[in-house]
């Protein structure tokens, strides 16, 4: 009786280690008889496991249409791994202390080899429910024909063939889902290495065909990229849904500072306007460039527009920026442009120089009328006038020449964009 007793307990504890361990369960009493029937009709099986291999995997191929693919790609593979778990299953039947955790490290790898193959865990765990019923209808079969007077005792050991075959599916559908988030986890940081590589500009030629495929773009197609910062951002979903129009194909990279997105342009022009800027979003907007392998150009170009945006928000497209885009490209020559054309004005007492700044920017952003720029500055025209005629004389430029005009709207630039 005793022996029956431990019998019995033992077949339902979890594994030894700590991840998997449960505590010992208080059990009832069953008759020594009932388990000396399940030893014998255990070990009659055990002998003959090819044969009840050979069910079990006829049973899987009739019964469950996801294996089918694991038996036509891998017929012996997949037998095998049957033949192992049901060698463990009715082993641990019969000596559960010496044979549990090597059944449970047997279920365990099926369980992740499974979920890293992509066979569906529904598909897996009515595997392992067919192989629990298929060891139980073989050991009412066995002892039917072997002591049919006996096969009321395996009423009583019921529970723990069934308890052993939850233990071991709710063990599979643990490991299934582990290596199911690992897989994800590493699959999403591979897509965020190539995808920082390719907006770094650091992908080698043979990793862009890789990219594309991760990424789900075509190699060969027209890209923009897009760079966006500001204290809203909201996240990848947020963004691209309160910036871009909702038939726009994008991938986003989230950054610490900036998040881009790389748009897949298409056949066509991009529309105006390209993004729709939240409150307190800025975006800068690079060109269009032709293959994936260019969007490390198009992020640098996107970065720059970047960082021509207003610090309140608002939206660059570098095409409509190129003289400043010019000036970024080259911040020394910039500064050295601005110092050498604007010099004078810029070592005049700061109120002086600021009111003659001032003026001549609203003047060129009025094409040139006095009038208007009178107007935005709260000034008369001829106010305006004679200021400008001072930085005539100061600078040596004539707004009159289209070289000298060239010269000071670039300068300005410069002084607007570099200034600290």
């Amino acid at each position: 009786m005793h022996h029956a007793v431990r019998s019995r307990v033992e077949l339902g504890h979890g594994p030894p280690s700590a991840a998997l361990s449960r505590p010992p369960r208080v059990r009832s009493l069953i008759d020594a008889d009932a388990v000396r029937v399940l030893h014998r009709s255990a070990r009659i099986l055990l002998n003959n496991l090819p044969e009840l291999t050979d069910r079990l995997v006829a049973a899987l191929r009739e019964r469950e249409p996801a294996y089918r693919t694991a038996l036509d790609s891998d017929p012996t593979g997949t037998w095998q791994e049957v033949h192992r778990s049901l060698r463990h299953s009715v082993g641990s039947l019969i000596d559960p202390r010496s044979t549990r955790d090597a059944a449970l490290r047997c279920s365990w790898k099926i369980g992740a080899s499974r979920a890293e193959q992509g066979l569906p865990l529904d598909a897996l765990l009515h595997a392992f429910r067919l192989g629990g019923s298929l060891i139980w209808q073989a050991l009412v079969e066995e002892t039917s024909r072997t002591a049919p007077e006996d096969v009321r005792l395996l009423v009583h050991v019921a529970a723990d063939v069934w308890n052993f075959v939850d233990e071991h599916c709710t063990l599979v559908a643990d490991v299934y889902r582990r290596t199911e988030r690992q897989q994800a986890w590493r699959q999403e940081h591979r897509v965020r290495l190539l995808t920082a590589a390719l907006l770094d500009g650091t992908s080698r030629i043979a990793d862009v065909a890789a990219t594309a495929e991760a990424l789900d773009l075509p190699e060969q197609a027209r890209y923009a990229v897009i760079a966006v910062a500001g204290t809203h951002r909201g996240g990848r979903a947020t963004v691209s849904a309160d910036v871009l129009p909702a038939d726009v194909r994008v991938h986003w990279h989230a950054g610490v500072d900036v998040d881009h997105g790389i748009l897949l342009v298409g056949d066509g022009e991009l529309s105006e306007p390209v993004v729709r800027p939240a409150a307190g979003v800025r975006i800068g907007v690079g060109p269009v460039v032709a293959g994936l392998a260019a969007v490390g150009d198009a992020r640098r170009l996107a970065d720059m527009a970047l960082s021509m945006c207003p610090d309140g928000g608002g939206t660059v497209r570098l095409t409509e920026r190129l003289p400043a885009a010019m000036v970024m490209s080259c911040p020394e020559l910039g500064g050295t442009l601005a110092e050498e054309v604007l010099g004078p004005l810029l070592r005049l007492e700061p109120s002086d120089r600021d009111i003659l700044l001032d003026t001549l920017e609203a003047w060129l952003e009025c094409d040139g009328s006095a009038q208007r720029a009178g107007a935005r500055l709260y000034c008369h025209r001829n106010t305006v006038l004679n200021r400008l005629k001072r930085c005539e004389q100061l600078t040596g430029r004539s707004l009159a020449r289209p070289a000298d005009m060239v010269e000071l709207s670039l300068a300005l630039t410069a002084r607007r964009l570099l200034r600290g």
